[in-house]
């Protein structure tokens, strides 16, 4: 169960209770966080849309005609064709506001709720989009980009924790991944976009970036309709709305267990006054890290490039402009396809399992498009329709690993870890390190594909070794376990349990999906 309390005081509620959870799979439930899940198409369609909207034309002679006229020499560096630091700032300075605006985000998601947190970064997120599409210098085209920063800051602090709330346990990891899905799908409707509206030039762009106002409006809207989930109500003291709702989400009004561990924990919740400084202390130590290290590695995976700068990486390998949109429109299907799988398969078979195997077919992949760029493309020229081809096959096979691994469980972990008196704050740090190295890649990329060359690929692959290990290390399995009782994963695991302070009360017996296993 929940952990957590003052230093050196009760650990909290250690009580056991999830064999006696009852209800089922509602339509209510699902439905709300089919609606509250939309809030991540908004993060999608920002990285599908930049990366199209920077290697269009009419974009760069408008806002960066130096990239312009540098893109225009055929004598150009094939792999610094469009380092520029103002054109990796359009794309950054987005992530930076979204980390400031996931800090502010914290205590207004733990004091007034999941729902008006949603409903704020939709608003924040409608009108960036305005002042992005109507732009007519780049102090407004980034002052667009720092609402819609603050619109992702807010979603991706709130929509995560509200679908792991609202869901029964033994589909959370599903339910959960609704985020990671509907933020492939943006990405994926962003470069559909792009590829049409690439054609529109000279004002195409003006098009790809005012079309977020659509996202943003779902978000809000489905702010307004779904409800708030029990674990906030009663939190915030609203005890018997809090049990309606929970009755209504479960189908049943034998909710008693359930019920009784959201008012234990929420009692404890209410005597910590300061979360971030509560997070620090020894026993929230392991779930601290998850937080940091999640996020962190879910970046270096390098994938954010690739969906950022795809159709910018693909015109450096050779591809001709309309071919580079294609490409990434087809990365764009894949990623949300494997999200499907992810979804399908991850309260089956684990979060680890898919980690670790995601990882080894990411490493694979992304050493085989480093030796073929260091074989057959040069500085300069192309590369020949053979390996053209054979690059986006192997790309789309990374694309494919992280959609079912890194991608979805990057969120989902850190979202059901953390018990509710640091839950806020623990999502807070999760987004703000997720954005943090958004924000670092983002700025980077270019200057570092321009001085690596191929390199760049060897480079996050051996990030994604480091991170395969540290998954098999140190990541206990969370299918199946009551996110109240996630302390006790922590006390059995051979690492953390050397951390952990040692609870004499905290002696139970819990029968997961794969059998009965002690907790000592």
């Amino acid at each position: 169960m929940a952990g957590g309390g003052g230093g050196g005081g009760s650990m909290g509620v250690s009580k056991e209770r999830a064999k006696e959870y009852q209800g089922k799979v509602t339509s209510y439930v699902i439905i709300a966080c089919i609606v509250a899940a939309t809030g991540g198409s908004l993060f999608g369609y920002d990285i599908g849309i930049s990366g199209g909207v920077t290697s269009m034309d009419g974009f760069l002679h408008h806002f960066f005609r130096r990239v312009y006229d540098k893109k225009k020499l055929a004598h150009e560096n094939n792999y610094c064709k469009f380092d520029d630091q103002g054109l990796a700032a359009f794309t950054s300075s987005l992530y930076l506001a979204g980390l400031v605006a996931s800090l502010v985000a914290s205590p207004i998601t733990r004091n007034y709720g999941r729902r008006i947190t949603i409903i704020c970064g939709g608003i924040s997120f409608l009108i960036g989009a305005a002042l992005n599409a109507s732009a007519l210098n780049l102090a407004m085209l980034l002052l667009g980009r720092i609402m819609l920063g603050f619109g992702i800051g807010f979603g991706n602090q709130a929509v995560p924790l509200y679908l792991s709330e609202m869901a029964p346990t033994h589909i959370r990891g599903g339910v959960n991944m609704m985020f990671q899905l509907a933020t492939t799908l943006g990405i994926f409707t962003a470069n559909m976009i792009n590829f049409g509206t690439s054609k529109l030039e000279p004002w195409g762009w003006r098009l790809s970036l005012g079309l977020a106002a659509l996202p943003a409006t779902l978000m809000t809207i489905g702010g307004l309709l779904v409800p708030e989930t029990p674990n906030s109500l009663i939190e915030r003291g609203l005890t018997e709305r809090g049990r309606k709702v929970l009755e209504r989400i479960r189908g049943t009004e034998n909710v008693s267990a359930e019920f009784q561990d959201m008012v234990d924990a929420s009692e404890f919740a209410k005597s910590i006054k300061n979360p971030f400084r509560n997070i620090l202390e020894r026993r929230n130590r392991p779930q601290l890290i998850m937080a940091i290290f999640m996020p962190t590695f879910q970046i270096l995976t390098g994938i954010n490039s690739i969906l950022f700068y795809a159709p910018v990486l693909f015109q450096s390998m050779g591809f001709g402009a309309n071919a580079s949109l294609y490409s990434s429109a087809l990365t764009g299907a894949v990623l949300a396809f494997s999200t499907l799988i992810s979804i399908a398969t991850v309260d089956r078979l684990g979060r680890r399992p898919l980690l670790i195997t995601g990882g080894i077919q990411m490493i694979i992949c992304q050493v085989v498009v480093a030796i073929i760029l260091g074989i057959k493309l040069g500085t300069e020229g192309e590369l020949s329709r053979v390996y053209s081809i054979l690059v986006v096959i192997v790309i789309c096979l990374f694309v494919l690993a992280f959609g079912w691994s890194w991608g979805p469980l990057g969120w989902t972990v850190p979202s059901e870890i953390f018990p509710l008196e640091t839950r806020s704050a623990g999502q807070s740090i999760t987004v703000a390190v997720n954005l943090l190295f958004t924000f670092i890649i983002a700025q980077s990329f270019l200057s570092l594909l321009c001085h690596l060359k191929f390199g760049i690929f060897l480079f996050f692959a051996g990030w994604v070794t480091i991170m395969t290990i540290f998954v098999y290390l140190f990541l206990p399995e969370t299918k199946g376990v009551p996110i109240e009782e996630m302390i006790l994963l922590w006390r059995k695991h051979w690492f953390w349990k050397n951390i952990m302070p040692q609870d004499p009360e905290i002696n139970a017996t819990y029968s997961g999906t794969d059998g009965p296993y002690r907790i000592a």
